[in-house]
């Protein structure tokens, strides 16, 4: 299987054109940017892109399994190519980055819920919140390693 950028496009039924190849690439370079930002960075690699194109492109991308888009409560959404493996993610609720966690243990265990309710469960999203490294009170990360979390008492 050719998995270079063209070959990727043209094993899911898409034509290569610059605009594809470049959006592809930049949410490559660029894991969980804004659909704003990957315009920004495509209009400085083809000198001219519309919005509006950067913005099908992204669409056709997750239409197509080749992107995935995420949207973490109160943020735009966010476009990555890590496909295919349900992963999660880690959110800093100070800076708002954004980083990629695999699912907890063996093999998509989130896809296995307590009660299905006759629903055929493909997709689980799960976010995880908290502060990044860089946002954490000098206090606390010494802390964060010991304290061991509480369960609310019901």
């Amino acid at each position: 299987m050719d998995n270079s950028p063209e070959g990727l496009l043209r094993s899911h039924g898409l034509s290569v054109t610059a605009q594809r190849l470049t959006v592809l690439q930049t949410i490559a370079d660029y894991p969980h940017i804004t659909a704003d930002q990957a315009a920004e960075v495509a209009r400085k690699k083809l000198g001219a892109i519309s919005r509006q194109s950067v913005y099908d492109t992204l669409n056709t991308l997750v239409e197509k399994g080749l992107a995935r888009r995420i949207q973490p409560m109160d943020s735009p959404a966010l476009f990555e190519d890590r496909v295919g493996d349900n992963h999660h993610h880690l959110v800093c609720r100070s800076c708002g980055v954004v980083e990629d966690v695999d699912c907890s243990t063996g093999y998509r265990p989130c896809l296995q819920a307590s009660d299905d309710n006759n629903f055929i469960i493909d997709e689980a999203e799960v976010t995880y919140w908290g502060l990044c490294p860089k946002c954490q009170p000098k206090s606390t990360k010494s802390q964060s390693k010991q304290t061991p979390i509480r369960k609310a008492k019901s």
